[in-house]
């Protein structure tokens, strides 16, 4: 009760006050003509006091339980007091106005005749009144004021509604306005990374293969002229990188967030809490831009669609995940409709190897979880790589972008699959990273050679074929990964320290299309590498014909114990868009569709 008197506005006090107005006028003068009632003062000022307080409690719960109980009581007073007093038919003015103000919808219908015609004839009956008319003109006049003042506070309402409608707009456009902008900026920088950046390598490596070609002093001189315009372009270019960079991409996540729900909280005028439990570690920027995109749109449908006035934060650091919350008190729905912004950040979370999960209920409100698994780094770990492609410039572009990283360490470069295959035996690479097009020997005759030789080597193929077909053969031949040299440099070291760990990567420019034709979740294409402390170099890749990892051997074997992947993720301490992800990668290593297909051809190749 005391939470709808809060959502109170200006006119339901003045109702109120009008109301309690009249009853203390009309007990003042009963107690004034007390020796001329016919009943007890006590139990007439007992029906008085009833006769205001239980409409007045009734309206909080029910409009149409108000009229029945203002009409009865009051009228019922009203009516005994006619019977002594015949001018005492004034005391139901008020209440002719009040039960105008409060009717709604049809009640009209039935309360105007009882009120303007129905009550009156009753006065007239029950008492001596000589002009009946003037009852029937200051009721009329009585209930037409309240229906006045019915549309005011309608229009009122509406006005307050408009308004609130039109806040939540401009925090939205905001929103959208940012939203544009930072997507333009992020694309911009992209493309002047993959193109310029990788242009002025090419022309510097290109320029420093000249050098012993150009024996003349003014040769060097001109050279080295140009190398250092080259150098310098490229610095430019990074300066100009960033600083083009948005405010919100250099702050920490906490502040970030932190910021955005006191913006929503100030221009909406909803109360936002922001709370969070853990300790703090650092998050890639993709995975923050998916945090802040997710809390972006669940505040604005928690206000716009579900009419929310309280929002509550949290973002919690996890040892193996970081998980963002938001709960709201709005209406909430029995089954949501995926609209675009939702799709949106699934596809955000589900590309970083999280989910994003949405709980709602009739009148319980709405709660929506993004989870994403956490990347343990390990800076003092180096990763040998062997490059092999057969175009000298790619080459050389490559070391340069990856020796840029501190953990990635190129070992030797390899100019066709014949040499890589031989280089793997001298040099015992971690990873390689390799063209798929090369003669002499290709890329996925070179990836069967190795995986036959050092099934623990992983391997990355890196190429400008989209072919379906090629992808799926180079995968079933035990290729850990297969991207597009279109591929950002940035993105490329982060894929590679991902596939070192024991995960499986595919661009996501063919992904759709392989699962399309292959008829097999989306899921299998990106998953989680276990925790590198967890599985030692050694021990990263167990010897089968399938090229399982020793995680997904282990998540097989819970499947065929029965185990949902709920329960799976609690044994592992894993999430459970996660421990999907893994089984989707092994359905599709098995090349099989189902969990029972899988225990069968697992136990029939003696995985278990």
């Amino acid at each position: 009760m005391f939470d709808v008197i809060k959502k109170w506005f200006w006119y339901d006090w003045l109702l109120l006050l009008i109301r309690l107005l009249s009853c203390v006028s009309l007990l003042l003068t009963e107690i004034q003509v007390r020796n001329e009632l016919t009943l007890p003062l006590a139990i007439v000022l007992f029906w008085q006091i009833a006769a205001f307080s239980i409409p007045w409690l009734a309206l909080l719960l029910n409009y149409k339980s108000y009229l029945i109980t203002e009409m009865i009581l009051f009228g019922g007073i009203v009516l005994y007091l006619v019977t002594l007093f015949p001018q005492a038919y004034l005391t139901y003015i008020v209440p002719a106005f009040l039960i105008a103000a409060n009717s709604a919808g049809k009640s009209y219908k039935w309360t105007a005749p009882i009120t303007v015609i129905g009550f009156p004839v009753l006065i007239l009956l029950f008492s001596q009144i000589d002009k009946g008319g003037v009852i029937f003109i200051n009721y009329g006049l009585a209930y037409t004021l309240g229906f006045a003042f019915h549309l005011l506070v309608v229009n009122h309402r509406q006005n307050e509604i408009i308004r609130d409608q039109n806040y939540i707009m401009k925090q939205y456009m905001s929103q959208i306005e940012r939203i544009t902008l930072l997507e333009e900026r992020n694309r911009l920088s992209k493309d002047l990374h993959d193109t310029m950046g990788h242009s002025y390598t090419t022309i510097i490596m290109g320029l420093e293969t000249l050098k012993p070609e150009l024996a003349t002093e003014a040769g060097q001189e001109k050279l080295g002229s140009l190398l250092q315009v080259a150098r310098k372009s490229m610095n430019n270019v990074r300066s100009y990188l960033h600083g083009i960079e948005s405010d919100q991409e250099s702050l920490p996540l906490v502040e970030s967030l932190k910021q955005l729900t006191e913006d929503f909280e100030e221009n909406a005028r909803v109360k936002v809490g922001f709370r969070t439990y853990g300790e703090d570690h650092p998050l890639p920027k993709q995975a923050q831009m998916a945090f802040y995109r997710c809390l972006q749109e669940s505040l604005t449908n928690a206000v716009r669609h579900g009419g929310s006035t309280e929002i509550d934060v949290s973002l919690q650091f996890e040892d193996r995940q970081t998980r963002l919350e938001i709960r709201d008190n709005g209406r909430g729905a029995d089954r949501l409709q995926d609209g675009f912004g939702l799709k949106a950040m699934k596809e955000r979370a589900f590309n970083l190897q999280g989910q994003v999960s949405v709980y709602s209920g009739s009148d319980e409100g709405t709660v929506v979880m993004c989870t994403l698994p956490r990347q343990v780094e390990q800076p003092e770990e180096v990763i040998r790589l062997l490059l092999a492609d057969d175009q000298p410039f790619i080459r050389e572009s490559l070391r340069t972008i990856l020796e840029e990283h501190k953990d990635l360490q190129v070992a030797g470069l390899a100019a066709d699959g014949q040499e890589a295959v031989e280089m793997c035996g001298t040099l015992e690479p971690d990873l390689v990273v390799m063209d798929l097009d090369m003669p002499n020997m290709d890329g996925l005759s070179a990836t069967q050679a190795i995986k036959c030789k050092w099934p623990h080597i992983r391997i990355v193929i890196l190429t400008t074929f989209q072919d379906v077909e090629r992808a799926m053969e180079v995968l079933r031949s035990g290729a850990d990964g297969y991207l597009l040299k279109s591929i950002e440099p940035r993105e490329l070291a982060e894929t590679i320290r991902l596939v070192h760990r024991g995960g499986t990567m595919i661009a996501q420019d063919i992904s759709s299309k392989l699962f399309e034709e292959a008829d097999l979740p989306a899921a299998a294409l990106h998953k989680e590498p276990a925790a590198a402390e967890e599985r030692p170099t050694e021990q990263r890749e167990a010897e089968n014909e399938y090229g399982l990892t020793p995680r997904e051997i282990e998540i097989l074997q819970f499947l065929s114990r029965g185990l949902r992947y709920k329960t799976i993720a609690a044994k592992l301490y894993l999430s459970d868009g996660t421990v999907r992800n893994y089984a989707s990668a092994v359905y599709a290593k098995l090349d099989v569709r189902n969990r029972e297909e899988a225990v069968q051809k697992a136990a029939e190749a003696g995985l278990l």
